[in-house]
C-alpha cells in the first residue's frame, strides 16, 4: 500500500508540491524581491506606478497578506506531510483529515476568487486576456485548485478508503 493512499498521483503532486510552491512565491515576492510595492501594483492589471512609495499601513497590510500566503504554503506542505507520516497505515483517517483541510481551503478559494473579481474594474472582470500573471494566479490558478479539491471529494482518480468504496462520497 502507498504510504499516502488518500492523496494518490496527480493529487499528491499538486497538493504536496505545486500548491505549496505557488503560495510560497507571493510571500517571497512581497517580503523580498521585487517587493510589496511591485506586488501592490500588480493586483489590478494596468494600474499604478511601481515607483510610488506605499504608506506604512499599506505596506503592513501587504506584509500581512504575504504572511497569509506563507501560512497557506505551510499548511499545504507541513500538515499534509504530517498526516501522511503519522497515519501511514490508516487511509481512512488520512482521508478524514484531508477532507477537513480541503473544506477549509476550498472555502478560502471561493472567497479569494470572489473578492478578486469583485474588486477588479468592470471592464477587466470579463477580459481574461488583459489580466496579468498576478490576476491569473488569484483567479485562474485558484479556480483550478478548487476544481481539483472538488474532484478529490468526488473520488475522481482515487479509491475512497473512508467509505471503503470507489466514488462514494461521505461528508465530513
Amino acid at each position: 500500500m502507498s504510504p499516502f493512499p488518500a492523496l494518490p498521483g496527480v493529487y499528491r503532486i499538486l497538493f504536496l508540491y505545486l500548491e505549496p510552491t505557488s503560495t510560497f512565491l507571493p510571500f517571497l515576492i512581497i517580503w523580498g524581491y521585487p517587493g510589496s510595492n511591485w506586488f501592490y501594483n500588480q493586483l489590478v492589471p494596468g494600474s499604478g506606478d511601481t515607483r510610488n512609495v506605499l504608506d506604512a499601513r499599506t505596506d503592513m497590510a501587504l506584509w500581512h497578506l504575504g504572511n497569509c500566503y506563507f501560512l497557506l504554503a505551510l499548511i499545504s506542505s507541513c500538515v499534509l506531510r504530517a498526516v501522511r507520516d503519522a497515519l501511514r497505515g490508516n487511509p481512512a483517517a488520512q482521508e478524514h483529515i484531508i477532507a477537513a483541510v480541503f473544506l477549509a481551503l476550498g472555502i478560502a478559494d471561493l472567497t479569494h476568487v470572489g473578492s478578486t473579481i469583485y474588486w477588479l474594474p468592470a471592464d477587466l472582470r470579463v477580459s481574461p486576456l488583459k489580466w496579468n500573471a498576478t490576476t491569473h494566479g488569484n483567479i485562474t490558478a485558484v479556480v483550478g485548485l478548487f476544481a481539483m479539491r472538488v474532484a478529490w471529494y468526488l473520488g475522481v482518480g482515487r479509491s475512497r478508503p473512508w467509505t471503503g468504496k470507489e466514488g462514494r462520497k461521505r461528508g465530513i
